[in-house]
């Protein structure tokens, strides 16, 4: 239920003030209809004004649209610390470090793809491992794993995994810096050499899609990020730094547990558990997120080589021949630092982004010239049954959420509500007649993410666009998917 004390600021704002809980430093916003307000669940509430709490948070503690109860922050939560006297969280960030989002651009039509969409998803499923248990065909010493710990997707370059242009269709250029594997614990080496090139399961993806012309909005940035044709066939792929990542969150968590006495932090939840920024163990745990953030654009950098092979395969030309060039890659569980006006002065801040979106608007300098005038690509995944999103960030997000925005459609369900509620078997045939292709390791996995478990993604979209945070460029429609 919403609490009785929120405040209607406008049509997509909604804000608990600091009177709400004892300990609130800063207020707690919501961006949302007031629709979707009333989907998101109880601790989403109690979760975002923990985060108002923290040592050192600045202007507010924000909510996206697509907000729904998660470990420590809500996911969809967004919160910015002074770095000279704010923490660091991996509460704040998530388990799986830089679980992110890639869109891979072909020159292919719905008319060439449709006839040979089983093949080629059967033909994906084969070249790219999923599932729990899933295996990567590389085999790296720990020397060859340090090295993607510090050089990010720049290894996938070098070693014959990519092409040179991929880098910069990447948030940070595929490479967040600091990285320093010293910092990663031998558990998580173990767990980071067999996971490249991996989706993993979840709501893990990799799907084709297709953009039909009645959902393209804005057709001139479509065009410039490379979307020309009627009908034209794109390439989705959502995962991150898998068991890698989430080693690395454990063992800073406990460690974060242990040493908050020592520097008189008292968090109002456990999960909250976190270090002063400049200290040695917040640093420590910095440093060891880059590790994991590098290894997950690896990760994806793989996976989109092995997509492309797959596509060579099934039309027997080249990639090159193909067009399949990157769109842009774009991380959703991060601590970053990043420039911002607060109270009318540019400010560097550590912004945590918990199952949350990078959105700047056009002219930031982290963008380089490629997205300069269109602002950065968004990439908002729905769900496998209904689609998802190309949008690009607007200058008020700057202004507004610390330059962030939702990362997809949202659970409204749980995992385990949803698998009690549907078959996976049956879910699958009624998603075959309906011209969506599905091929997944588990049924149980495939019920868990049947798409009336999720918010509406077109409802998430326009919020955050009436808000002014985004701007649609295009829907696109699943036809085929792989899932873990």
């Amino acid at each position: 239920m919403v609490p009785k004390e929120i405040i209607k600021i406008n049509d997509t704002v909604w804000e608990l003030p600091t009177s709400y809980k004892e300990g609130m430093k800063v207020p707690a916003r919501i961006f949302a209809t007031e629709e979707l307000l009333n989907q998101m669940d109880d601790a989403v509430f109690n979760q975002l004004t923990n985060v108002a709490c923290l040592p050192g948070i600045q202007k507010y503690a924000y909510c996206m649209a697509d907000g729904h109860s998660g470990y420590g922050f809500p996911i969809g939560g967004v919160a910015a610390f002074d770095p000279e006297v704010g923490i660091i969280s991996p509460g704040g960030i998530g388990y799986d470090i830089n679980c992110g989002m890639r869109l891979i651009n072909t020159n292919l039509t719905l008319k060439d793809v449709q006839p040979k969409i089983k093949e080629l998803v059967d033909t994906l499923y084969k070249l790219v491992p999923a599932g729990v248990g899933g295996k990567s065909t590389l085999h790296l010493d720990k020397k060859q794993l340090a090295e993607v710990m510090t050089d990010g997707a720049a290894w996938c370059v070098e070693n014959d995994l990519g092409w040179k242009q991929d880098l910069e269709r990447m948030e940070e250029n595929g490479c967040i810096s600091g990285a320093d594997p010293a910092k990663v614990s031998e558990r998580a080496f173990s767990r980071g050499f067999s996971q490249l090139g991996t989706l993993g399961s979840g709501n893990h993806y990799l799907e084709i899609q297709v953009a039909n012309d009645e959902n393209i909005f804005d057709t001139e940035i479509a065009k410039k990020l490379g979307i020309t044709q009627k009908d034209q066939i794109l390439v989705m792929v959502h995962c991150g730094s898998r068991g890698f990542g989430h080693q690395v969150g454990t063992d800073y968590l406990e460690l974060f547990e242990s040493v908050m006495r020592k520097y008189s932090i008292h968090v109002p939840d456990r999960e909250l558990a976190c270090a002063p920024f400049q200290s040695k163990e917040g640093q420590d745990y910095f440093k060891a997120m880059a590790c994991a953030a590098n290894l997950a654009f690896t990760n994806r950098q793989v996976i989109m080589h092995k997509i492309r092979e797959g596509f060579s395969q099934v039309f027997k030309q080249s990639p090159e021949n193909l067009g399949m060039e990157l769109v842009y890659d774009v991380c959703h569980n991060i601590a970053k630092l990043e420039e911002y006006k607060i109270d009318g002065k540019k400010k560097t801040v550590l912004v945590h982004r918990k199952g949350a979106t990078r959105a700047l608007g056009p002219g930031r300098k982290e963008l380089g010239t490629r997205f300069k005038e269109t602002g950065q690509p968004v990439i908002i995944g729905g769900s496998m049954e209904t689609g998802s999103y190309l949008l690009v960030g607007q200058d008020k997000s700057d202004d507004e959420t610390f330059g962030s925005t939702c990362h997809g459609a949202g659970r409204t369900m749980s995992r385990a509500q949803a698998k009690r509620t549907w078959r996976g078997e049956k879910l699958q045939s009624d998603m075959e007649k309906r011209g969506i292709y599905v091929k997944a390791v588990s049924m149980p996995g495939l019920a868990e993410e049947a798409g009336d478990a999720y918010k509406n993604v077109d409802h998430v979209v326009d919020a955050m666009a009436k808000a002014g945070i985004t701007k649609p460029v295009v829907a696109l429609k699943p036809i085929g998917n792989v899932k873990g």
